[in-house]
């Protein structure tokens, strides 16, 4: 599904994050380490947003170096602490999205319960107000492989229930998964673990 080859990643000119080869199998991982230890620099790394040296490969064809916009268009983000531009609303970024993507959000925002806010400016969203519209932009699409940064947090338990169902869908349809905490896989709810063995665990 995933192949990192070589992969390095600076921060003034201070080595952060270094993986000489990594293939990842279609599933779900669950990247655990703590804070300040690369977990979103991976991540966003692998979505795209942040310059690394190396090469990484999406189900053995799609390069993000060389094929950059295909790439992109099957690899879906979402950011631990999600910023967007204040004045938009949170359809007017789903519009964004659906059009990138060649997706649909209806579904998303009615399952996350944002129709009575949908339409507000993103300024005057809380911070979990902001986590949902974050996690359904990640959902948009079709989309081989979703990041998700810190997932949980910020997050009431019926909407983790939501996520865990889509999660759960998506799985069952052939997307993969990198979820990335500082919590251990077996601290969450048991509802994300559909199957202990489909989430697999790495250490950042």
């Amino acid at each position: 599904m995933l192949h990192l080859r070589q992969f390095k990643k600076y921060y003034h000119h201070r080595l952060v994050l270094s993986v000489e080869e990594l293939i990842l199998a279609p599933g779900i991982y669950w990247v655990q380490g703590a804070n300040g230890s690369g977990k979103s620099t991976l991540l966003k790394s692998l979505a795209g947003l942040l310059h690394f040296e190396g090469e990484v490969v999406l189900n053995n064809a799609c390069s993000l170096r060389q094929q950059t916009k295909a790439y992109r268009r099957l690899v879906n983000f979402a950011d631990a602490e999600p910023l967007f531009p204040p004045y938009l609303s949170g359809r007017n970024m789903a519009a964004l999205f659906v059009e990138a993507k060649n997706g649909d959000a209806t579904r998303y925002i009615e399952q996350m319960n944002m129709l009575d806010y949908i339409d507000d400016p993103i300024s005057t969203y809380s911070s979990g107000m902001l986590k949902k519209l974050s996690l359904v932009l990640a959902f948009i699409g079709q989309p081989a492989l979703i990041l998700l940064d810190e997932p949980l947090i910020t997050m009431d338990e019926a909407s983790l229930q939501v996520l865990f169902r889509w999660i759960r869908e998506g799985h069952e349809q052939g997307v993969s998964f990198l979820l990335a905490s500082h919590q251990a896989p077996m601290d969450i709810t048991d509802t994300l673990v559909v199957a202990s063995q489909t989430i697999k665990r790495l250490t950042v």
